[in-house]
C-alpha cells in the first residue's frame, strides 16, 4: 500500500520543499487556526529539536498521512500498519521485528495508535535526537519484552532475525549462540547474563558502532526541515 510518501526507500525528505510535494503544508486541517496554534505551542513546549514552524509542518504531515491511510479511529492517529509503511517507504526499514518495536517506542501511551503528539515527539528523537536520546531510544527498541533488560533470548532472536535477512545461508542456532556469548562478553559488564541500560550505554560510549548492534532502528540520513 502506498501512503503517498516516497517510492524511494532511501529518500529521506521532510524538508519543507518535499512536504509541499505532498500538499501537506497547504493542507486543510479539520481544525481552526486558533486550535492549530495552541497545538503547535503545546507540542513545541515538549520538544527541543524542532522549531515551531517545523512542528506545524509535522502536524500537517501527520494529518495528511492519516487521511491517506484511510485510518478511521476514535482518537485520530496512525495504527501499526500505517506507521510501518512510513518506516519502510520513507526510512527504508525492512525488518518487521524492529519496525514493530519502533512503533511501540513511539506509542508512549500503549493504545496501539500513534497520535499527533507522539508522532512529533518520536520524530524529534528519531531524526534529531542527541546521542543520549538515541541511546535510550535504541535500548528501548531492543528490549523486546519491556522489562528494561536485553536478555540472552532477546539477543538470540534479534541476531537470528538480522542474520537471516543479511545472509543467503541460514545461520545455525549453535553459531548464533556463539555470537550471543561474544556479545554478552563484550557488553554485559556486571556479568548478570543480560544487558542493562548502564551496560548498553557504557559499551556504546566506548564503541559508537554498537549503537545499532542488534539491527538498524534509526534513519541513515539526517532530515533537515528548513
Amino acid at each position: 500500500m502506498n501512503y503517498g510518501i516516497s517510492d524511494n526507500p532511501r529518500h529521506v525528505g521532510l524538508e519543507l520543499g518535499y512536504l509541499r510535494t505532498l500538499q501537506c503544508v497547504e493542507a486543510t486541517l479539520d481544525m481552526d487556526q486558533k486550535t492549530l496554534k495552541k497545538l503547535v505551542e503545546s507540542i513545541s513546549n515538549t520538544v527541543k529539536n524542532f522549531k515551531k514552524s517545523e512542528v506545524e509542518c509535522l502536524i500537517r504531515l501527520f494529518h495528511s498521512l492519516v487521511e491517506r491511510a484511510n485510518v478511521r479511529l476514535n482518537n485520530l492517529g496512525l495504527d501499526r500498519n500505517a506507521f510501518r509503511a512510513i518506516l519502510h517507504s520513507v526510512f527504508g526499514m525492512t525488518d518487521d521485528m524492529l519496525m514493530n518495536r519502533v512503533f511501540f517506542v513511539f506509542d508512549k501511551d500503549h493504545d496501539n495508535c500513534i497520535n499527533v503528539k507522539e508522532w512529533v515527539k518520536g520524530l524529534s528523537v528519531f531524526l534529531r535526537g542527541t546521542f543520549e536520546e538515541k541511546l535510550k531510544f535504541c535500548f528501548e527498541v531492543y528490549y523486546l519484552n519491556g522489562d528494561g533488560y536485553i536478555s540472552r533470548e532477546e539477543i538470540f532472536d534479534m541476531l537470528k532475525n538480522s542474520l537471516h535477512q543479511q545472509s543467503s545461508e541460514e545461520e545455525n542456532d549453535e553459531g548464533i549462540k556463539e555470537l550471543v556469548d561474544i556479545t554478552l562478553k563484550k557488553m554485559d559488564y556486571d556479568n548478570d547474563g543480560k544487558i542493562s541500560f548502564a551496560d548498553f550505554e557504557k559499551a556504546v560510549r566506548e564503541e559508537r558502532l554498537l549503537l545499532e548492534v542488534f539491527g538498524p532502528c534509526l534513519p541513515e540520513t539526517k532530515i533537515q526541515c528548513q
